[in-house]
Formats: C-alpha cells, structure tokens, sequence
C-alpha cells in the first residue's frame, strides 16, 4: 500500500470557501471540523477502488471545499499502488500534481481536504498510517481522513468512519517524546489518538432520480442476507487478531518492565557510588585532604556512563495496540448482540409466535 504525502495547494478564489495554505503547521481550535459531507459518487468511486485491489490495501486523495464548520468531498482519485522507495514517492507526488492540474482545467474541484484507505481488523491504527495523517494535518490543518472497511460492510451496513489526529496528540506528536512523564502530563489515553467526525452521505437531485428508477428493478430488491445468522467467521477473525494485539501488547509491556529493572539497577549503582565518595570525603576530611565532589552534576561529569539512565521506550506503539484492541472488543460486542436479535428472532418465527 503506498501512502500518501500533502501536495502542493492549488490556489482557490472564493469568498465563501476557506482557502488552504501549505506554511500553515498550526491546529486550528476554533473552527473544529463538526462534520464531513460526501457525495455518494465519491462513496462509489471509494468502495470500486477498494473491491478491485481486494486483498490488498488501498489509498486515495479526496478533493472538496472547506465551508466554515464542514468538510465537503466531492471527487477523490486513486494513488498508484506501486510506488514504492523514494522514487516512488517522488513519482506518486508528481502523479498527485497532474490529477489535480487536470482536474482543476475541467473546472473540477481540486482543493486537498484529505485522504482516504481501505482497512480490514483495525489494519489503519499503526505508525505508518498515522504519519501520514499527522503529514496531512501538518500542510492542511482540516483535513480528515476517510477509513473504509470492506469486510464490515459486507455484513451489511457501510463502514465508512472520518478520522482525525486529536489536537492533544498532534502536539504530543510534535514533540517526538511518547515517555511515561510526557503522556501522564497531557492526560492523554489511547482513546485521545483520533477524533471520530461525523459522515453525512449527500445524494444530488439526478442520483435520487436514479434511485427512483432503479427501485422497481428486481435486482435492486431487497434480499435476506442481512438476516444471515452465518457471522461465526467475521467473529473467529477477530478474536484471532483480538489474540495478536493482546500478544503484541505483552511484548511492549516487557520492554517497559525491562527498561524499568535496568533503570533501577542504574539508579542502584548511583546510591552505592555516592555512599562510596561520601564514606571516602569523610576521611579525606580527617586527614586534613582535599574533599572530592559529590554533587550528582559534577559525578556525571567524572564517570558519564554510571550515571547516564537507559532511553526509555516509546508508548506510542502500545497506545495504538491498545486502540486496537478496544476497536476488536467494540466489533466483538457489537456483532455478537446483532447475533443474538437474529437468534431470537428466528425462534420466535420458528415457534410461530
């Protein structure tokens, strides 16, 4: 899956529509994005890219305008899939640049107000993916990231979720510093990574038109595959992932426990040095001699590697696993009580009440 990077802005000339700057790096928290319109040919376009690259993950840049408190994505276009490297990138970038170019010639919206992926079992909460969010909110401050789910959409509602890096993070991000005493100060949980904004699908006059039309057609009638009480394999799929996150969570769990052993050992080997220099000050004081230092800046100076503490682990990893884990339990609740509606309703229909 190749990711994207913001490109480069294209001017936009409006009054009515906020106009986006690449020198821009600053979150905006007044006008705070409440919620994201798209257009159903975007969906489409979205869910076409998707199935036809099944299994593999895609990405897409979505085009709109930015009116005062919402998102509006009218058109999106796909990002190649085999960029890879750095003159991949260069490429993908310069491909970015054309479409837009292209699509601004045919008086089309070009304005970047994000970027859209494909996603099966929460595969969109890692770094990668969140760098590259973190990029977008960077160069266009209101930009969202729209996640598609295949395999939730297959059992029977569309799972299509706008995603955002919450403004604590994004400042956490900055910083580059995901220590114990940095995540503690911002009060920040694995719940505070993405802000979720509401999705409104909009459907112009000629499309309902078409609905219209398309209603008496028999294969557009509804069917009986969302009473389909076959959903163990959905379920199995994310227990097993469910078991690797919790894995994956136990290993970052021993990093710390190890960095912390290391540190007390450290921090051990500090208070039997300086009990040694002050037992050896206390006879340089009988004997009339110069004392030695003992302050702990001044220790450091004379043996750097004793009182120099490990590096400590980065918590970034284990609050997107953590994510990760509440997304499966979430799925695992959600689907396991539509279940068992469809088990009682059956035996209600089977006992003929």
């Amino acid at each position: 899956m190749h990711l994207p990077s913001p490109p480069p802005q294209l001017p936009v000339h409006s009054d009515s529509v906020r106009p986006y700057t690449t020198m821009s790096i600053k979150q905006e928290q007044d006008g705070a994005v409440e919620v994201v319109k798209v257009d159903a040919l975007v969906v489409l376009k979205m869910i076409k890219h998707c199935r036809e690259n099944l299994p593999d993950l895609v990405t897409g840049q979505l085009l709109g305008l930015d009116v005062d408190r919402s998102l509006e994505v009218t058109n999106c276009f796909p990002f190649p899939s085999s960029a890879d490297g750095e003159d991949g990138d260069e490429a993908g970038t310069q491909y970015q640049i054309e479409m837009m170019r292209c699509l601004r010639e045919v008086n089309v919206d070009s304005n970047t107000v994000g970027w859209y992926t494909s996603s099966y079992m929460s595969s969109h909460l890692n770094k990668s993916v969140l760098e590259a969010q973190y990029n977008f909110q960077s160069t266009f401050p209101r930009s969202v990231m729209l996640v598609y789910d295949p395999l939730r959409t297959s059992q029977g509602s569309l799972a299509l979720t706008a995603l955002r890096l919450s403004d604590k993070f994004f400042a956490l991000y900055k910083r580059g510093e995901f220590t114990k005493d940095s995540v503690t100060e911002l009060n920040l949980s694995f719940a505070d990574i993405y802000q979720q904004i509401p999705v409104e699908v909009s459907n112009s006059g000629v499309f309902k038109a078409m609905l219209l039309e398309l209603g008496d057609n028999a294969a557009f009638q509804p069917t009986f595959e969302s009473l389909d009480m076959a959903t163990n394999s959905f379920l199995e799929n994310n227990l097993e992932t469910l078991n690797l996150c919790i894995s994956d969570l136990q290993q970052e769990q021993g990093k710390q426990q190890m960095w912390q052993r290391n540190a007390n050992k450290v921090l051990a080997q500090q208070q039997a040095f300086l009990q040694r220099r002050k037992a050896e000050n206390a006879q340089r004081k009988a004997m009339g001699q110069d004392l030695l230092p003992e302050t702990a800046a001044d220790l450091e100076h004379e043996n750097p590697a004793l009182f120099k503490l490990p590096s400590e682990p980065s918590r970034l990893e284990a609050l997107l696993i953590t994510n990760q884990i509440n997304n499966h339990c979430e799925e695992i609740l959600k689907f396991g009580g539509q279940s068992l509606s469809k088990l009682f309703v059956s035996k209600s229909l089977i006992s003929g009440k």
